[in-house]
């Protein structure tokens, strides 16, 4: 089963900036919410390996679904362009989700990701809806593993 990357920016209350790895290669760029210690509907998830699904969402139709990852339910990946923290005012579209997008950005003054809908589709095809790992690195894991 293939392997994608999610490598990591450091986060802060407007969000985690990331890029997704295909076969090596930055693909597209993501957006997920803080890190607030894998919190239900307020924290990205942790940094790990988990097995992604196609899955029928019945609010975003077919996206990948992030299995495995310890207390959270639903993670997906979908469109959208914020995933700030919403309790400090910040606008999100997600509650834990991954939002995938062609360009890092700001918008209404807030960090977002633009040209959600169109990264979605041509991931979507390109793993034509075959299941696959993510192996999802946080700044702190990318310096511990090239320390070792």
């Amino acid at each position: 089963m293939k392997t994608i990357w999610l490598v990591r920016d450091p986060d802060d209350n407007e969000g985690t900036r990331g890029k997704l790895m295909v076969d090596y290669q930055v693909f597209c760029h993501t957006l997920e919410l803080p890190d607030r210690n894998n919190q239900p509907n307020i924290s990205r998830i942790p940094a790990g390996r988990y097995r992604c699904v196609w899955h029928k969402s019945p609010r975003f139709g077919w996206v990948y679904l992030v299995t495995g990852v310890d207390g959270r339910s639903f993670i997906l990946t979908h469109a959208g362009n914020w995933a700030g923290d919403a309790a400090l005012g910040y606008r999100t579209d997600v509650q834990g989700c991954i939002l995938l997008g062609t360009l890092a950005t700001r918008l209404a003054g807030q960090k977002a990701i633009g040209a959600s809908k169109a990264a979605c589709r041509r991931f979507f095809k390109r793993m034509n809806k075959q299941d696959f790992y993510l192996m999802v690195l946080d700044p702190r894991t990318q310096t511990e593993r090239a320390a070792a």
